[in-house]
């Protein structure tokens, strides 16, 4: 992997400002950051009581709280991730686990992935019901089985097999969930109509070790049918991670995000782009009299500025608006730094680094 928060080093440090970390952050403590998202859809500030603005953002933040607290005390991203989902599941503002919207039929279909950017393992599981967190489950599939995604009874029977808790199926269903389903049949709407916003649940990060992961959970969308999965299991659409670029989690209309394999494209273009710099800075460097670079830039020694990344974790967000879809995602690079981008009029969002106190965040003007 190249840098996390690597310095410049030797005569050159200044003329690559631009591109590195000051060398005094050697001297810092170990680094370290995480992001999370309860969903991206049409959230106004006017159609928000001032109570409901303040629950989400308490929610938001005692999952990010309970992310960063792995990561401050040396812990694993997998970890830190697992440790800020599960709040958002159990927590019926969210479209996940307790809380899931229903299926056409009444009931409750749980989706949710994880991927470790060190490995690259991954796992992921698809229409399963009373697991009180999918999101536990997918990891079991991934360090426990030989497989990458189970589904339906399977991935039940194994989730028992494992220890896994599980909730009676009350348990996860809410008022407000059967009366979007109710609304949705009397009124012949669609589940964009519906579900103006997606509450799906997510997290990315990377510890102190420069390690990165993510993962995301969902109940999918409102009135789904014929066993749909939208693309919060699907490894490379709404979650991957990958040592070498990034790691990312999307919400949004998944229909979309697995035609443009959302998560994994912004991690690929940030490969692409990283490359692109160093090579554009390498042809910076003065050359010797013979017309020989005097130095050659180390890949430990450059670092994608925040700003790059951000224009190709848009430009991918901005072509799954072009095929008609819409959402958002979290973004965490090698680098450290906790991106979001939408194109929606709001994203249920958060982050904290090793460098602060943090933000929550919910309207897309913030």
């Amino acid at each position: 992997m190249r840098g996390f928060f690597t310095p410049i080093v030797g005569a050159l440090a200044a003329l690559f400002a631009t591109f590195a970390v000051p060398v005094s952050a050697q001297e810092e403590e170990p680094r370290w950051s995480i992001a999370i998202h309860g969903g991206a859809g049409t959230i106004a500030r006017e159609n928000m009581t001032e109570e409901q603005d303040a629950a989400y953002r308490a929610a938001l933040q005692r999952a990010l709280d309970a992310g960063a607290a792995v990561l401050r005390e040396g812990g694993t991203a997998m970890d830190a991730i697992q440790a800020a989902i599960e709040p958002m599941e159990d927590d019926p503002l969210f479209n996940a686990g307790r809380g899931a919207v229903l299926t056409w039929d009444g009931a409750i279909e749980l989706d949710a992935s994880i991927m470790d950017g060190r490995t690259r393992d991954a796992g992921a599981v698809a229409g399963v019901t009373g697991v009180r967190h999918p999101i536990d489950l997918a990891r079991k599939v991934m360090t426990d089985s030989p497989h990458v995604m189970l589904s339906g009874k399977g991935a039940e029977t194994f989730a028992e097999e494992q220890g896994l808790e599980t909730m009676p199926l009350d348990w996860f269903e809410t008022e407000r969930r059967r009366e979007s389903l109710e609304r949705m049949k009397a009124q012949s709407l669609s589940a964009i109509d519906v579900d103006v916003k997606f509450g799906t649940v997510g997290a990315v990060a990377i510890d102190q070790d420069g390690n990165m992961a993510a993962g995301t959970s969902t109940g999918g969308m409102t009135g789904k049918r014929w066993g749909r999965i939208g693309d919060a299991p699907i490894i490379g659409a709404g979650t991957y991670a990958d040592n070498r670029s990034c790691a990312v989690s999307a919400t949004g209309w998944g229909e979309f995000f697995i035609r443009v394999g959302v998560a994994q494209e912004i991690c690929t273009r940030l490969r692409y782009r990283y490359q692109l710099e160093i090579d554009a800075a390498q042809r910076e460097v003065p050359l010797t009299s013979d017309g020989e670079p005097s130095y050659i830039i180390h890949a430990s020694e450059f670092a994608l500025e925040a700003g790059q990344a951000q224009e190709e974790i848009d430009a991918v967000i901005g072509e799954v608006g072009a095929l008609g879809g819409d959402g958002g995602v979290i973004v965490i690079t090698s680098e450290g730094h906790a991106l979001f981008s939408m194109n929606t009029s709001g994203m249920y969002r958060g982050r904290m680094t090793s460098d602060g106190p943090g933000e929550v965040a919910i309207y897309s003007d913030e």
